[in-house]
């Protein structure tokens, strides 16, 4: 299979002109290697067993012979050897090249591996499952960057409803893009199996597979919502029948978040000096809306049937791509909700300061309701502390991508790239 261009390609580029090493860092199966060879001309696997004992001696006795060859020089799955690390950090301090060294990782090392930060030296990208646009599902005729700008847009969505349904239940995972069975649907089932009994092992803690699908049984049935701890344990308990201790849980989503599975969305009221946005608990969506498919078993077409809980697991996929896209041009994501319990799905802000409000409907149906709420928010903010929005977008599933003539923008998922 040819390589398929992902967003993050742009990035590391860029990267590579001004520090000595980049980390591509994400969740298993994400495609960080297939991409870090693209860029890379020399690669180490430090997860194939047939050089393990090589890899034990040069850890043990000159840790920087893992860096003769030609550059730059790839580390698949460095954390295994955090060695390696600092071997990298030293060696730029010493040379000032740029674009030496590549790293990728599926899994952020405990703490104490590694002597040094790497700042300045070492930059971090990560990299999630493949956006539509990636996977070519999403015609990409409407650019973010253009709504950003208040431009005008027009574009029309391939995708129906069942085949929405049938890409949340696939995911994003390159492996599976160009499969055309039903096999593609076991790519995620998979990914958990290999999650439960081998990843959440990778510090050296056994930690009881049945009781951590238990937890994601509850993030799934909790996505797309603010979750407290407390909700998850009482979950649990009351569906599962399934006691978890507090430490434990902790100890099992830090797990989580550092295999990169899961990630907080936090929220934000615009109003900087409320304390109401610190006691609002964030969103936790997993790296990909398949996994929660996954782990409750949930076929495509009961998404049809269901269409309640195929709106909140298509605002997961829509969080995926514009956590994907976001990041192309330095922003980030946050919800927000002020205290009577109005909310908005996503706020969007760009590292030049603009920003903007999102409402995610699924249905053509919605799209009149979302718009409304969308100009209610605009007039409950405060724009003398955070300015006004640059834009506000109904992302939905229906078709079509326009400019209403209110000035909020209807984008399709299936039209929109970065």
């Amino acid at each position: 299979m040819s390589y398929l261009p992902r967003v993050v390609d742009k990035e590391i580029d860029e990267l590579m002109e001004i520090m000595g090493a980049v980390l591509i860092e994400g969740c298993k199966w994400c495609g960080k290697s297939t991409t870090g060879l693209n860029h890379a001309k020399s690669v180490i696997e430090f997860q194939n067993p047939d050089r393990k004992q090589e890899y034990e001696e040069i850890k043990n006795t000159k840790p920087s012979l893992f860096l003769n060859g030609e550059k730059p020089r790839m580390f698949d799955e460095w954390q295994m050897y955090p060695v390696v690390w600092d071997s990298i950090r030293t060696d730029v301090d010493h040379s000032g090249k740029k674009g030496e060294y590549i790293l990728t990782g599926s899994a952020r090392p405990s703490e104490g591996e590694t002597m040094h930060t790497g700042t300045g030296r070492i930059s971090r990208v990560l990299m999630r499952p493949m956006s539509l646009f990636e996977s070519s599902e999403s015609t990409g005729e409407v650019k973010f960057s253009d709504i950003i700008e208040g431009k005008d847009i027009s574009g029309v969505s391939k995708l129906s409803l069942e085949d929405l349904a049938s890409i949340i239940v696939r995911g994003g995972w390159p492996a599976s893009i160009e499969v055309k069975s039903d096999s593609k649907y076991r790519f995620a089932k998979e990914y958990v199996k290999s999650l439960l009994h081998e990843d959440v092992k990778f510090d050296g803690v056994e930690r009881n597979p049945e009781k951590m699908l238990n937890v994601l049984r509850s993030l799934a049935r909790n996505i797309s919502t603010p979750v407290a701890n407390s909700t998850i344990e009482g979950d649990v308990k009351n569906n599962f029948d399934d006691d978890i201790s507090r430490p434990t849980l902790t100890d099992y989503l830090n797990t989580l978040e550092k295999l990169f599975v899961i990630e907080d969305v936090n929220v934000t009221n615009l109003n900087f000096r409320s304390r109401y946005a610190l006691r609002t608990k964030p969103k936790k969506y997993f790296v990909d809306p398949s996994i929660a498919t996954a782990i409750l078993e949930i076929k495509p077409n009961d998404l049809i049937r269901d269409l309640n809980t195929f709106g909140f697991l298509f605002e997961s996929l829509c969080m995926r791509d514009l956590k994907i896209y976001t990041q192309s041009y330095g922003g980030d994501i946050t919800f927000y909700r002020d205290e009577k319990d109005f909310e908005i799905d996503a706020i969007l802000r760009t590292s030049s300061g603009k920003w903007g409000a999102i409402e995610i409907k699924l249905g053509a149906g919605y799209i009149d309701e979302a718009a409304n709420n969308l100009l209610k928010f605009k007039e409950r903010v405060d724009t003398n502390k955070c300015g006004e929005p640059a834009f506000l977008v109904v992302l939905t599933g229906a078709n079509y991508s326009y400019k209403r003539e209110d000035g909020v923008y209807v984008v399709s998922i299936g039209t929109l790239r970065n």
